[in-house]
């Protein structure tokens, strides 16, 4: 942990030194100086590496890089991912909005100004951006995907059906795409449906964590919480896994019908 803080204050300090300048008119001095005090952008060896950081440290990182260099889409879009993960909602749709306006045809910036607002729960501004995007970029399984999400928090649960097929179709083999229909029929009832997909997910060699995590969400829902318990142990701090089985918990003990809704069905996940 402290190498990285160290490699992080490293990366954050790096600037150009100004050396001496011999024999320069006034105005070609301070033209010098100029150029030599603007901090200078990351090397790419430097970039990849900032991104084994926390999110914290990463928004540090590439506000710097923003700041040096406005044009820099990377960092722009590094930056709103960043500020996304920490909650900043708000300021991540800012700096991914930044970027779609330099570049208006650039599908990653309006994936993460729909990614923000679903993240903050208000998927309906999500979907023109999305649509945008897939406009752009029609094979592409994640528009769908994410669609699916903003139909759902909007309450239009057809197109979000739809959306999320959509992405199946697009990406069969998928784990994340297979997981995100499988909670869309998890949020309407159909349970043993999801469960049955997420073990498919979670069986190829390719799953992230959150499929499994989706699976274990999906069990706890049926009652089964010592094997989704299990499951969830596999990935994640005791603290966490404690928090998702009391949410559980009390889920399976509320009236029949309840917290069947899309964000009901969502709350315990990491």
């Amino acid at each position: 942990m402290c190498r990285m803080s160290a490699l992080a204050a490293t990366a954050l300090a790096l600037c150009l030194t100004a050396g001496p300048v011999l024999a320069a008119k006034p105005d070609k001095a301070a033209a010098v100086n100029d150029a030599a005090s603007a901090p200078r952008k990351a090397t790419p060896q430097e970039r990849a590496q900032i991104k084994a950081l926390d999110p914290l440290a990463r928004a540090a990182f590439w506000t710097r890089e923003a700041n040096a260099d406005p044009a820099d889409a990377e960092a722009g879009l590094q930056l709103s991912q960043a500020l996304r993960q920490m909650g900043n909602y708000s300021d991540a749709i800012v700096a991914a909005q930044k970027v779609a306006i330099a570049q208006p045809r650039n599908v990653e910036a309006k994936l993460e100004i729909a990614r923000a607002h679903i993240g903050r729960g208000q998927g309906f501004y999500a979907i023109e951006p999305a649509r945008e995007a897939q406009a752009m970029a029609p094979r592409d399984w994640r528009i769908p995907s994410l669609l699916g999400v903003a139909y759902e928090q909007a309450q239009r649960p057809d197109e979000a059906l739809a959306a999320h097929r959509l992405a199946v179709s697009l990406a069969p083999d998928n784990p994340s795409a297979i997981s995100n229909l499988a909670l869309y029929y998890a949020a309407h009832g159909d349970r043993a449906q999801a469960e049955t997909m997420l073990r498919q997910a979670a069986a190829k060699p390719d799953a992230p964590i959150t499929v499994r995590q989706n699976l274990a969400l999906v069990l706890g829902l049926q009652g089964r919480l010592a094997e989704a318990e299990r499951i969830a142990r596999q990935d994640l701090p005791p603290e966490t896994v404690d928090n998702n089985m009391a949410w559980l918990r009390g889920a399976t003990s509320a009236p029949a019908g309840a917290g069947r809704s899309w964000e009901g069905v969502r709350a315990a996940q990491p």
